[in-house]
């Protein structure tokens, strides 16, 4: 066992060692629930199409299923996928001083893990895969490919983010310019998989839904993972008594009670958030709630549902 784990973690970075196990762990979940149906071996085979050459059928496989798939080959890709990653300072919260950085339980952590565990998801079913990365502007922008070299340089990318963090530097969100750019850079139509929490620094909403409904024009399907600490962010759950409150974008501070502001908060973030969701639907975008509290199972599967969808 000593010497499997070795040579596991000499063989991938601990990022990718991570990815690997978490996906594992989901594909053996599938197979015990109702998803059961789309745990084929990813890599092998897809569902025979109706009128296309029967002869890469395997029958064998047909045999114990009863179902049509046909082997599939190395250079087959049937998806291209954009992960698009906020990285602003508010993705940092929540934040704790004095506590090794990357062990930190905040958003733009889990927003990494969810990443990399979608590439290796991304990786079984010969599908390619870009990143790109923003704040105030697009800093990192790698085009979709499915080559190993290419994978190898996003986990790399990956782990530099989640070791990037400089507390005394403010990095606001501009999501609508961000996501313009990404919608007229990524050329190809692609499945675009965005982890934010769309705190937009301007407080510009109507300029981020005009960034969301360019990428549906540009022919993309969309996937918005709203990443948030659902008891902290959203239902503004603390202790009674009082808070020194910072702005992790601006450093704003505000010395207060929660209690005396918890209505008004709830208030404005439930309309925010309701808002949001209305308009994704409008423009036929998935959205998805992602508590940073709650895993990855249900980021995985939220994709793969996508996924199906869009193969169909």
């Amino acid at each position: 066992m000593s010497i499997f784990h070795d040579q596991s973690i000499q063989q991938f970075s601990s990022l990718e060692f991570l990815a690997r196990q978490v996906v594992e762990g989901f594909i053996t979940g599938l197979h015990k629930s109702p998803f059961h149906g789309f745990s084929v071996e990813f890599a092998e085979h897809r569902l025979y199409n109706s009128g296309e050459s029967t002869r890469h059928i395997d029958w064998k496989l047909f045999a114990r299923s009863e179902k049509l798939f046909v082997k599939r080959y190395e250079e087959e890709t049937n998806l291209r996928c954009q992960i698009v990653i906020d990285s602003s300072s508010s993705m940092y919260f929540p934040f704790e001083e004095g506590t090794n950085y990357e062990k930190q339980e905040n958003k733009i952590n889990f927003s990494i893990k969810c990443a990399a565990s979608l590439i290796e998801l991304l990786k079984r079913q010969r599908d390619a895969i870009g990143l790109s990365v923003f704040d105030e502007q697009v800093n990192e922008h790698f085009n979709a490919r499915s080559s190993n070299v290419h994978h190898k340089l996003l986990y790399t990318e990956l782990e530099k983010l989640m070791k990037l963090h400089e507390p005394e530097i403010k990095h606001r969100t501009n999501a609508a310019d961000a996501l313009h750019q990404i919608a007229e850079t990524t050329h190809k139509r692609s499945l675009i998989v965005i982890f934010s929490d769309m705190f937009e620094s301007n407080g510009d909403f109507e300029a981020l839904f005009s960034a969301l409904q360019h990428l549906r024009h540009k022919k993309h399907e969309v996937i918005m993972f709203h990443v948030t600490d659902k008891e902290k962010e959203l239902e503004f759950e603390f202790e009674n008594r009082p808070y020194r409150f910072i702005d992790m974008e601006s450093g704003e501070e505000l010395k207060v009670n929660p209690t005396d502001i918890k209505q008004n908060y709830l208030d404005q973030i439930q309309s925010f958030h309701e808002d949001l969701k209305l308009r994704c639907a409008q423009y036929h975008i998935d959205f998805v709630e992602a508590n940073i509290n709650e895993g990855f199972d249900a980021i995985l599967r939220a994709y793969l549902v996508k996924r199906t969808s869009m193969m169909r």
